[in-house]
């Protein structure tokens, strides 16, 4: 298994149903509790070890999946609000140097559980045109609102399996 892709990298090639979109929602849904669960009754010294060798330590992914699904949230209003429009990559590796990622991880987990109640009320209420509408990227190109979904579906439970294969790797 590569540490890196825990559960592999994010691949979907076939027609995006509306099956699939629920079940990428309910996995969004269920993300900050999967999340919580995986790093409970974990330490300062646990949760400031990383899940590989030159990779973020829990912490700084705890804070990851917080700052990465505030720019989802943005990058899908503004796909549903404007035409195709050019979204604004950030960072990631930068941002988790800033000092918020030392914050305690309750500040993200608790930020993550608001805003995927209203993630996920936006997501539920989309027609079928609205999941065809799309971003441009600058690094991946044309991304479809229905795509994204899947993807930080995918986004989610990738870092929740590093959390849960270390502690699993270090009989936690």
């Amino acid at each position: 298994m590569d540490v890196r892709y825990p559960i592999g990298r994010f691949e979907f090639d076939g027609e995006i149903t509306f099956g699939e979109i629920d079940g990428w929602i309910k996995e969004m849904e269920e993300l900050a509790s999967l999340l919580r669960d995986a790093v409970k009754d974990l330490n300062d010294e646990q949760l400031d070890i990383p899940y590989r060798s030159g990779g973020w330590t829990i912490r700084q992914v705890v804070h990851h999946l917080a700052d990465s699904h505030m720019n989802a949230y943005i990058r899908f209003k503004w796909a549903l609000t404007e035409d195709n429009p050019v979204i604004k990559p950030y960072e990631e590796g930068q941002w988790a140097e800033l000092s918020d990622s030392n914050l305690s991880v309750d500040t993200s987990l608790s930020l993550l559980e608001a805003l995927h109640i209203r993630l996920v009320n936006l997501l539920r209420s989309l027609s079928p045109e609205d999941l065809k509408r799309t971003f441009i990227h600058p690094e991946s190109g044309q991304v479809s609102v229905g795509r994204n979904i899947g993807i930080y579906a995918w986004h989610g439970r990738h870092h929740v399996a590093h959390i849960t294969n270390l502690r699993k790797k270090m009989n936690w």
